[in-house]
């Protein structure tokens, strides 16, 4: 529990400060003047000053902040909001864009650290009745080669390439019982019927090994860029299948974070610096969500006055509806985190 509670307090350190660096260093080169950067939230445990800037650590480990001068108030020299429309924008989202770097290095540093992996012929055990599986050809005992030009090393590829695709085509080389090669189109459903996949399919792993890799950097830099970008798709058509199929997506607050951490740390180094990596893609789109609050919140804003020509929102209303915002999530992580709490509890977890 005591090294759970070590290893996701130096995750969210790390993606923390990654973010608001972004921000500190996206205002230095601007001319924005930093009052203040600190990790967590106050009371001060620690801080010093250098130059106009203020350096803290917090108590409350949850956040960080950089305070900038003026955030809504354009008459002071040096404030941000006395800075054009185009400088505000970068300085808002550079936080998010810090933590969408970030996961390439982590993807790197994974992907050259030496793991196991599984390798095993993928082979379909049943074709569901009216489904795009069925429609294509596809039958029991064919053998998954590729799909989208992409070797299928194990089952895990084939959910997550599908995952990628929902909604459009895609190419899948097959091989027969015979030996011969054949490909075929699906087009993965958005939202299937109960207990079928998006294809239709029930697939098995035979011939399993486990293989230990590493890859050199020259080309684990492309793949880790591949992989941010992956990741994005992935959540977008999570939340686009939350419309189409009805259903409320599974949140979890810091303390479900934390026994996430727990559970993946079992795993080894490289799968938690991908969880990180995960995190902190997931915290640089929530980031950008438009809610009072966010840099989202406040690149609304930023957006409603490039809208109308120059003309801004009142700074005291612009201040009340963030400290509204502020206020609002807080109270729904409180409520996240009760509900983690009883899950913990009930001995359930995050992972599937």
């Amino acid at each position: 529990m005591l090294l759970t509670i070590v290893i996701f307090l130096a995750i969210i350190a790390i993606l923390i400060l990654a973010h608001e660096l972004g921000h500190f260093t996206a205002a230095k080169l601007s001319g924005v003047k930093v009052e203040e950067l600190g990790i967590g939230f106050p009371p001060r445990l620690l801080s010093f000053k250098r130059g106009e800037t203020i350096y803290s650590l917090n108590a409350i480990p949850f956040g960080g902040f950089t305070k900038l001068l003026g955030e809504e108030d354009p008459t002071l020299p040096g404030s941000l909001a006395s800075k054009s429309i185009a400088i505000r924008f970068l300085v808002l989202s550079a936080g998010s864009l810090m933590n969408i770097l970030l996961p390439i290095f982590l993807f790197s540093i994974s992907f050259m650290i030496p793991h196991d992996m599984l390798l095993e012929k993928v082979k379909i055990q049943e074709v569901a009745l009216g489904s795009p599986a069925q429609s294509a050809g596809i039958e029991p005992g064919d053998t998954i080669l590729k799909i989208n030009d992409r070797p299928i090393e194990n089952r895990g590829d084939v959910s997550y390439i599908i995952h990628l695709n929902l909604g459009s085509e895609v190419d899948i080389l097959l091989q027969k019982p015979d030996l011969s090669q054949k490909e075929v189109n699906v087009k993965p459903r958005w939202n299937p019927p109960q207990e079928q996949g998006a294809i239709g399919v029930v697939i098995a792993g035979i011939d399993s090994t486990i293989v230990r890799e590493s890859y050199p950097i020259w080309k684990v830099v492309p793949s880790s860029i591949r992989h941010c970008w992956e990741i994005l798709v992935l959540f977008r058509n999570e939340v686009v299948s939350w419309f189409i199929r009805g259903t409320a997506p599974q949140l979890a607050g810091p303390i479900g974070i934390a026994q996430l951490t727990g559970e993946v740390a079992k795993a080894g180094f490289g799968p938690l610096l991908e969880f990180a990596a995960f995190i902190s893609i997931n915290l640089a789109i929530i980031n950008l969500f438009p809610f009072p609050g966010l840099d989202g919140g406040r690149l609304v804003f930023v957006a409603l006055e490039w809208i109308r020509r120059g003309k801004r929102i009142s700074p005291k209303k612009e201040g009340l509806v963030h400290l509204i915002g502020f206020i609002s999530l807080i109270l729904l992580i409180l409520v996240i985190s009760y509900y983690d709490v009883i899950r913990i509890i009930q001995g359930e977890s995050l992972l599937p």
